[in-house]
């Protein structure tokens, strides 16, 4: 089964029917790739062509939307994707230290993900908790007032079995 064939069959109805009731309406692209990325967790570039061309526009427009904006990927995350706060509170009380640690540990780097494909790493600017600083955000958990010493425990709760 091809890449595109296999993106298609994974186009859910939900997914389409947003597509077509968005079609038409200004300011429909950043919406509909809201959309994609929530079903696929990024934006495959099977996906990005089919909505090109559900949408009549450029894949070049599509492409230009999706780097602009930091918050679409273009790579699969890893199962758990790990977002450390760079913004000024995070950054000057050792966001990068948390940083450095965890691709000590994991061993890869920012905006990338693990062999195993259980972990990716993202650099993120301000997640809106600037008194908890430094934060890391993993899914929906959100762990603040960081140190080094304490990721190994907080990822263990992520490994698979």
């Amino acid at each position: 089964m091809s890449v595109q064939s296999e993106v298609e069959m994974k186009f859910s109805d939900s997914l389409v029917a947003f597509i077509e009731e968005w079609k038409n309406k200004p300011g429909n692209l950043i919406m509909i790739l809201h959309k994609v990325q929530e079903e696929f967790g990024y934006i495959p570039r099977e996906a990005a062509k089919r909505v090109a061309s559900m949408l009549d526009v450029p894949l070049a427009k599509i492409y230009g939307v999706v780097t602009f904006y930091h918050f679409f990927k273009l790579t699969k995350p890893g199962k758990h994707n790990i977002q450390v706060c760079m913004g000024t509170a995070c950054y000057l009380k050792g966001g990068e230290d948390i940083i450095q640690e965890l691709e000590n540990i994991l061993g890869i780097g920012v905006n990338q993900v693990t062999p195993d494909g259980q972990f990716s790493l993202e650099a993120v600017r301000c997640v809106g908790c600037c008194g908890l600083a430094p934060v890391m955000v993993i899914g929906d958990e959100v762990f603040g007032k960081l140190t080094k010493e304490q990721l190994p425990e907080i990822l263990a709760k992520f490994q698979e079995s």
